[in-house]
Formats: structure tokens, C-alpha cells, sequence
């Protein structure tokens, strides 16, 4: 049996390394080569310290002499650097390649279906992102959270800790219950919501419990695709419908319903993303009419209903819903913070079940401490009280962000200060080139979405959207001056 080489690292792990009692190559050099492999699979780091000749030999049970021929075999090769009085460490600069090989080893020993997905940008500390609208995390009421935490851990511990259910903490859905019917009038129940780790993940399980291969699902275009995405990975396929100022065109959804049979309609009505739309009432009217007729489910992405500056926000189509169509999705990410993932389904009691069980699949529960923990900041007021502090600073920098657009890009867009919600939708005048502005805005440290990204086929839109809510003012007066420098930029 191959006997264990302990290294112990400054974290207090000891990593166990084997060499092979009934190899005929040397034992020094079976030590050496063992670290060696170590230190290129990236299991000791630069700079970790190795452990003394003495206490090596002793663990392996080999002569003192012997460690301190691998030590210097690891030395010559540029592995191991050893310095008087401090013992052997790691080198800073290891050998890319082990001894007698000639090619990098394999990444990986199978293949993937499907087509890859594009690498992401690699993280810049001097980009400002603007590309969506999310809360500030530097605002986030850390004490109240703080507190809601420990209280879940200590007062609720049993039901916190020891609580399975894959459709949430029922604490948590009593509170959104309560919440939904008093800010968005929907006549909502515990047992008619499931809670879940963010609204994409909320999104993917109503998909996999609606649609199967060969359905049809009517999306707007433009609008969101990682919604599209997560519908046709399921196997149905999606139908674009037009958008413009009073939101999804029922017209053209009439004439898709001559075509074919819907599974689902997927529509942003309160606030459309991205364009900011809003749904016209008699839309709103002929939608829920022809769900009820078709038997066709509505599908409501509800992100930022929270945030309403001015005027009165509409209802959710949930609100009024007497036969039973409409699935609510919602998020309470946008409250505090984008890292804390919290989303929901309202949705009728079968589909709810049938979520259950697919969840059950691959996430037993989401996580019960910090369920049990909003359910409290909920309940307490502090939610709400964080909502009213963050309605006077996020109106504040969308102004902010509006008038330095308009100060630093003059007719070259229009923008217009939504009444509500966490992002802009910019338009662009025409012949400017919006991807290319928006490449050269990166290479100026300042990411947006151009309109193309929201294209159901991909075209060009002459657009794009901007988030404010993430930056204080000096920050978002940067954006607009970065943006205005990539703009002169181009040819």
C-alpha cells in the first residue's frame, strides 16, 4: 500500500501526497516527484512552506538523508527555494511542465455537447457597469441583516436549521403573502408560492413544469434572453411579438393564435424590459381574455415593482385573475442586494406541486437561515422602511444619471426619466453604430447593454440600457463623460 506524505500549509490542511512502495525508481526521487506533482496541479501554492527534513523523514519513515536529496533534487529543477533559518518554501515561479513531458496536460478527458457559451470579460476594478439596474449593495441595512441572522440561528434555530421544504420557509411565504396582497393587490396564499434562490432560477422551474418539446411560447420582442434560453432547453420553442409604447402588441399575438396553439405568453407589463413600456389597459384586458379562451398560461416577470417614484403603478395581471392563468414571478434580490438570492413564483396550487418535485431533483430546499431571516425583516418593517430610504436615493442618482446623459451626449440620444424602476432605456440617434459605441465604451471602462442584446433575431436596435442605481453621483457623472469619450471615438 502507497504510503502517505503529509504536507501541512499555512491553513492548517494537510494535503496527502502518495508515493508507491513498489516502484523501482529511487525513494528521493519518488519524494520529489511526488511534490513536484503537488505544486504543478496547483494543490501547493507559491509561497506554501514544506515541511522540515526531520518531520518529513519521520512521517515517511525514511533516513533524514534521503528527504534532503528530493529537497535538493526540487531545488535544482526550480520547484523549491530554501532559505537560511526559515525552511523550504514553494517556488514563485514553479516549472510550467513536470519532468518528461511534452504537452500541457489535458483540461479535460471528454467531450460536451452543445454549443459553448462565450467566456465573460475578465474583471476590471476601474469598470463602471451600468448594463441593468441593481440595488446598491453598499446601502445594503448590514445590522438589520445582521441581527435577522442571528436571530434565525439562535431564537428559530430548530425551525431555521432542522426545516426541509423545498417550496420555502413558511415563514418567509406567510410574510410574501401578506406583502403581495397589501403592495401589489394579489390575493396570494402560502401554499400558492414557492420560494426559490433568484428569479432566474424561478424562471427555469416554471419552464420545466409548463412546457414540453414541440410547445409553442409567445415572448416579446424585444425582451430578455435568458428567458428565452431557459424556455427552449425545455424543448419548446419561442414566438417572437413585437413591442412598442403601450407594450406587447395584442394584435399581432391575435395573429400568432391563427397559427398555432400557445403553451405560454411571457410579458413584462408593468414596467417592459427593456424598453420601459408600459401595458395599455386594453391590452391588459384583451390578454387576459384570450389567456382564458386559448387556455394558454400568462407568464408575469414582475423585477422591480418595488421601486415607484412617481405616479401610480399599475397592478399585476395576478391582481385580477378570476380563472386562473397568470404565473407571477418576482424577485427580492432587488431589495438589498444582487448576492442575496431570494426569488418567487405565485402561480396556481397544481403548478406550485409540480415545481416541488422538480426541484427536489437537484436543490432539496433553498437556504432556510436566510428565508427565516427575511421573513423576520419582513414582518418587522425593516424591509419596508429600506424600500422608502432607497425610493429618495435611487430616484436621486436616475435624475442625476439622466441630466449628465443629456449634458454630455446632447441630440446624439433621448431619455426620458422612467417613473419607476432601476434602469434607463436609452434611444440612439440615427446612423450612430450602438455596438460599436458600446465596444469602445468598454475599452473606456464603462459597460452598457446595446439594444441588439434584447433583439429576438439579433438585429441591430438603436438603443441600449443603462442601470443608475448601483453608483452615487460622481460615479454615474463619470459614466456619462466615459460614454461621450467612446462616442468621439468612433470613425
Amino acid at each position: 500500500m502507497a504510503d502517505p506524505l503529509g504536507v501541512a500549509l499555512a491553513s492548517g490542511w494537510t494535503p496527502t501526497v502518495f508515493l508507491d512502495p513498489s516502484s523501482q525508481e529511487p525513494v528521493y526521487l519518488q519524494i520529489a516527484h511526488a511534490l513536484m506533482h503537488e505544486i504543478h496541479r496547483g494543490r501547493l501554492k507559491p509561497g506554501d512552506g514544506l515541511p522540515g527534513y526531520r518531520t518529513l523523514a519521520a512521517q515517511l519513515g525514511v533516513n533524514r538523508n534521503t528527504v534532503m536529496a528530493a529537497f535538493r533534487e526540487l531545488q535544482v529543477e526550480g520547484w523549491v527555494t530554501s532559505l537560511p533559518g526559515e525552511g523550504s518554501l514553494v517556488a514563485l515561479h514553479p516549472p510550467n511542465r513536470l519532468p518528461g513531458e511534452d504537452a500541457p496536460p489535458v483540461a479535460m478527458g471528454f467531450d460536451l455537447g452543445g454549443a459553448a457559451h462565450p467566456e465573460a470579460d475578465a474583471a476590471r476594478t476601474d469598470l463602471l457597469k451600468v448594463g441593468s439596474g441593481v440595488p446598491d449593495p453598499r446601502l445594503l441595512p448590514g445590522a438589520a441583516l445582521a441581527r435577522a441572522y442571528r436571530r434565525a440561528l439562535t431564537l428559530n434555530h430548530q425551525s431555521a436549521l432542522c426545516l426541509e421544504d423545498p417550496q420555502g420557509h413558511p415563514k418567509l411565504r406567510e410574510a410574501l403573502a401578506r406583502m403581495l396582497a397589501s403592495t401589489r393587490g394579489i390575493p396570494a396564499a402560502p401554499d400558492r408560492l414557492l420560494v426559490t434562490r433568484g428569479s432566474q432560477m424561478a424562471s427555469f422551474l416554471v419552464a420545466e413544469a409548463l412546457c414540453r418539446p414541440g410547445d409553442t411560447v409567445a415572448v416579446e420582442f424585444l425582451g430578455d434572453r435568458r428567458t428565452w434560453e431557459v424556455i427552449v432547453k425545455t424543448g419548446a420553442r419561442c414566438l417572437p411579438v413585437p413591442v412598442d409604447e403601450g407594450g406587447l402588441r395584442i394584435g399581432a399575438l391575435e395573429s400568432l393564435l391563427h397559427e398555432s396553439s400557445l403553451r405560454a405568453v411571457v410579458v413584462t407589463p408593468q414596467r417592459q424590459y427593456p424598453t420601459l413600456a408600459v401595458l395599455a389597459p386594453e391590452r391588459r384586458t384583451r390578454l387576459m381574455e384570450l389567456a382564458a379562451k386559448h387556455r394558454f398560461a400568462v407568464i408575469e416577470l414582475d423585477q422591480e415593482s418595488e421601486f415607484q417614484f412617481e405616479g401610480r403603478a399599475s397592478a399585476p395581471l395576478a391582481a385580477d385573475d378570476p380563472v386562473g392563468v397568470v404565473i407571477h414571478v418576482g424577485t427580492l434580490s432587488k431589495i438589498f442586494s444582487p448576492s442575496l438570492r431570494l426569488g418567487f413564483v405565485h402561480a396556481p396550487a397544481p403548478l406550485i406541486q409540480r415545481m416541488r418535485e422538480l426541484r427536489l431533483a437537484f436543490d432539496r430546499q433553498g437556504d432556510m437561515v436566510l428565508e427565516r431571516a427575511m421573513a423576520d425583516l419582513m414582518e418587522d418593517g425593516e424591509v419596508a422602511r429600506h424600500l422608502n430610504r432607497m425610493h429618495l436615493v435611487y430616484r436621486h442618482r436616475r435624475d442625476i444619471l439622466c441630466a449628465a446623459l443629456r449634458r454630455k451626449l446632447g441630440d446624439s440620444i433621448t431619455v426620458e426619466a422612467p417613473s419607476g424602476g432601476l434602469a434607463l432605456w436609452v434611444t440612439v440617434q440615427e446612423g450612430i453604430d450602438v455596438e460599436a459605441w458600446a465596444a469602445r465604451a468598454l475599452a473606456h471602462g464603462v459597460a452598457f447593454q446595446p439594444g441588439r442584446q434584447f433583439a429576438f433575431d439579433s438585429g441591430p436596435v438603436a438603443g441600449l440600457r443603462l442601470g443608475f442605481s448601483n453608483y452615487a453621483e460622481p460615479e454615474l457623472e463619470e459614466v456619462a463623460r466615459r460614454m461621450n469619450a467612446a462616442l468621439r471615438d468612433l470613425p
